[in-house]
């Protein structure tokens, strides 16, 4: 009877400890990887946030496939390299699931990492073209693409200012680079040429002699390519200088930071960005949940929530929480997400409409008329 008991009570431990194996087991890793620091570390909070509300909204409905998420939340500071480490360190950990990464440099290193292991990368924000051309079938993005950003910025520039001198700067980010060149390119199509199409590099050019050339050479809109610390900077300098052009941004001004550093001088400014999300009805449950808990769902937070939700979606229409069924079935059906009633093209592209034009009013921005 005794040695019965001694097996029995090790055949119920052994059954807890499976048990628990299992229970661990259940849980879905998904991989964050965003800038927590450095220049743009102010968007890859709003990501975060978006993301973070998503997985509570999944979980309170089952999660992926009946399987509640958790997160992993890595910083890729915005630094090809570190992109890379962090994409080697989710797959050797074993998450198959990525939302991220911010910037196109970033996702561009990693998502070679992610292709070959067979894990799934959804974007919220990297617009670089080649992300998604290479056609890896496990890449997506739930934001738009350079190239249509740079066809709207030429078609504003030349129907609203033909008769300006007008300055295209970028500094040496891929995003400035090639939002500069590509709305160059475009611009130059229609018939149009600039005045000046100069490099800056953030940190060490003189701003002072930076705008005492724009101003000398009598430019009369600047577009920039670059993200929200240079251009706010500059904005703000050059009203100090008493220099007041028309500036022009992108998508890497989309944040309440860009406001701050400018000031009073932001106002005016306009920028071109993904449409905004919290103007959509399917949107607007997220929104209310983000606001109660007092986050102001603008800029790329709720393209976070987008790039989540659409994990989850996918992974509950297949009854699966394997990467290749998620990725299969994403390239194949559409969803409701924050976004509208969406798909991906067979390059990972989201089909939701691109960009749309903004101004900044009182350190905000909302739809230029």
């Amino acid at each position: 009877m005794t040695r019965t008991r001694a097996v029995a009570a090790l055949w119920l431990a052994i059954g807890a400890l499976l048990t628990g194996a299992g229970a661990a087991r259940a849980d879905v890793t998904v991989g964050v990887a965003v800038p927590r620091t450095g220049a743009i570390a102010g968007i890859g909070e709003q990501v975060l946030q978006g993301v973070q509300a998503a997985v509570r909204d999944a979980n309170a409905r089952g999660g992926i496939s009946g399987e509640p998420i958790v997160l992993d939340v890595q910083d890729d500071a915005c630094d090809p390299g570190q992109a890379m480490a962090v994409a080697e360190r989710f797959v050797r950990a074993g998450v198959r699931l990525v939302i991220g990464h911010v910037c196109s440099s970033a996702s561009l290193a990693a998502s070679d990492v992610y292709a070959a292991a067979g894990a799934v990368m959804i974007s919220p924000a990297s617009n670089a073209a080649r992300l998604t051309d290479r056609g890896l079938p496990t890449i997506f993005r739930v934001s738009g693409r350079e190239d249509d950003q740079g066809r709207l910025s030429a078609t504003i520039l030349a129907e609203r200012f033909r008769d300006k001198k007008i300055a295209i700067l970028y500094d040496d980010t891929p995003l400035s680079r090639n939002l500069a060149e590509s709305t160059k390119a475009n611009l130059n199509k229609i018939g149009q040429n600039e005045t000046l199409f100069a490099a800056i590099v953030p940190g060490q050019t003189d701003d002072a002699a930076l705008i005492k050339r724009l101003q000398g050479t009598g430019i009369e809109v600047v577009y920039y390519g670059g993200h929200y610390q240079e251009m706010g900077k500059l904005v703000r300098k050059a009203a100090e200088a008493g220099y007041r052009p028309q500036w022009f941004g992108t998508s890497g001004i989309a944040t309440k930071e860009f406001g701050a550093l400018a000031g009073p001088a932001s106002d005016g400014v306009l920028m071109t960005f993904n449409p905004d999300l919290r103007r959509k009805p399917e949107a607007a449950a997220a929104v209310k949940a983000l606001q109660a808990d007092g986050i102001d769902p603008a800029g790329f937070t709720l393209y976070g929530y987008a790039a989540l939700q659409a994990l989850v979606e996918a992974g509950n229409f297949a009854k699966s929480t394997d990467p290749k069924a998620i990725a299969e079935t994403l390239h194949a059906e559409r969803f409701t997400l924050v976004l509208g009633n969406v798909g991906f093209d067979q390059k990972g592209d989201v089909t939701a409409p691109g960009y749309v034009l903004y101004v900044w009013r009182d350190g905000v921005f909302t739809y230029a008329n």
